[in-house]
C-alpha cells in the first residue's frame, strides 16, 4: 500500500501497510502467508490494521527455503525476473463500466486481472517460475475482511500471499471515489490491481519471502522500514510497467493518463504516517521507471528497487 497526500487519496499499492503489519507479526522468516500492500485510501478512511494473524500450514512459496541474509539479497537483487523479455501487451481494453455499484467494480477489476495473468505469464515462464499460478480476486463492501493471512480492518487494495495468493479489492472505495471523480475512480481502480497483482509477481518470484527474511535479519527499526519501502515501491512499479505495456489498448491517454499521473506523484508516506511505502517523489520516479521501461517496451529490469540506493527508496 501508498499513502496519499491528505488533500487527495491516502495509501496507494498492493503490499503497503499491511503487508508491512502482518509481515512484521510473521514468527519467522519462512511462514508463508503474509498480508501484501493496499492501494490508494480515501482520505476519510484510516489505514488498514491486522489482527488475530493465523498463518495456515502449507507449502512454502518460492524463496522460504532461504538460510542467510546473504542468499535472500541475492534473491531480491539478482532474481531471473529483471533479465526476463518484455511484459507482453495483453491488448486488452479498458471495460466500459460505471464503477458507481459493486457489481461494476468487479466487472472491471476482473477483466484487468485477467489481463495481468497474461501479460505477466511470459516474464514469469521464461524465468522458469510459476507462471500458471492465478492469484484469486475477491471484491468485497466489508468494513473488515478476513484472509488467510489474519483478519484485516478498514482495508485498501489488499494482497495476501497464502495458498497461491488472492488479491482483496474494496468496491465501496471506489464507489466513494466515482461519486467524486469517476476519471480518478477509474484510475485508482486500475492502479490498485496492478500492484496487489504486483505482490503476487513478488511471491511468484521468490522476492517476497526473501524481503521479509531480510526484514527479519536487519537489527533497526530504520532499516526494517526501508526493507517494506524497497517492496512497495516495487509493486507500484510492476504495476505501472504493466500499464505502460499495454498503453495503446487500454488506452493510457487523455483523462485517464492524467489522472493516473495525478495518483503516482501523490502516493507515498504522508507526515505522521509509518514511513513503510516511500516518499511521494520516489513513488512517482518508480511507477516512472516501470511505465516508461525502454520507452517502448517495459520489462521487470527497470523495477530492481533493491539495487537503488537509500535515497531512491526514502
Amino acid at each position: 500500500m501508498v499513502n496519499l497526500s491528505r488533500t487527495a487519496l491516502r495509501g496507494f499499492a498492493g503490499v503497503a501497510a499491511a503487508a508491512f503489519l502482518a509481515g512484521s507479526a510473521l514468527p519467522n522468516a519462512s511462514a508463508a502467508g503474509t498480508v501484501g500492500t493496499a492501494d490508494p485510501v480515501i482520505p476519510a478512511l484510516q489505514q488498514p490494521t491486522v489482527a488475530a494473524i493465523t498463518l495456515p500450514a502449507e507449502a512454502p512459496p518460492p524463496g522460504t527455503g532461504l538460510t542467510t541474509k546473504s542468499s535472500a539479497t541475492n534473491v531480491v537483487q539478482y532474481n531471473r525476473i529483471y533479465k526476463s523479455p518484455p511484459i507482453t501487451p495483453s491488448k486488452c481494453r479498458e471495460v466500459n463500466v460505471s464503477l458507481r455499484t459493486a457489481a461494476g467494480v468487479q466487472a472491471y477489476a476482473s477483466k484487468l486481472w485477467t489481463c495481468l495473468y497474461a501479460a505477466w505469464a511470459v516474464p514469469l515462464k521464461a524465468g522458469g517460475f510459476a507462471y500458471k499460478v492465478k492469484p484469486k480476486l475477491v471484491v468485497h463492501t466489508s468494513s473488515s475482511v478476513a484472509t488467510y493471512c489474519g483478519t484485516v480492518a478498514n482495508p485498501t487494495g489488499l494482497y495476501c500471499s497464502a495458498r497461491g495468493g488472492t488479491i482483496y479489492i474494496p468496491a465501496s472505495q471506489i464507489i466513494a471515489q466515482w461519486k467524486q471523480n469517476p476519471t480518478m475512480a477509474r484510475a485508482w481502480l486500475s492502479q490498485m490491481v496492478g500492484h496487489e497483482y504486483g505482490h503476487h509477481i513478488q511471491n511468484m518470484t521468490g522476492i517476497m519471502a526473501a524481503s521479509y527474511q531480510r526484514r527479519y535479519a536487519f537489527s533497526t527499526n530504520a532499516a526494517k522500514l526501508e526493507e517494506s519501502r524497497r517492496l512497495e515501491l516495487q509493486a507500484s512499479c510492476f504495476s505501472a510497467a504493466y500499464l505502460g505495456a499495454d498503453k495503446r489498448y487500454y488506452p493510457m491517454s487523455g483523462g485517464l493518463m492524467t489522472a493516473f499521473n495525478y495518483l503516482v506523484t501523490h502516493m507515498g508516506d504522508q507526515p505522521g504516517h509509518a514511513r513503510d511505502h516511500g516518499a511521494p517523489k520516489n513513488h512517482a520516479f518508480w511507477s516512472t521507471m516501470g511505465f516508461n521501461a525502454k520507452h517502448t517496451y517495459t520489462v521487470a529490469g527497470n523495477c530492481n528497487t533493491y539495487r537503488a540506493s537509500s535515497a531512491y527508496v526514502a
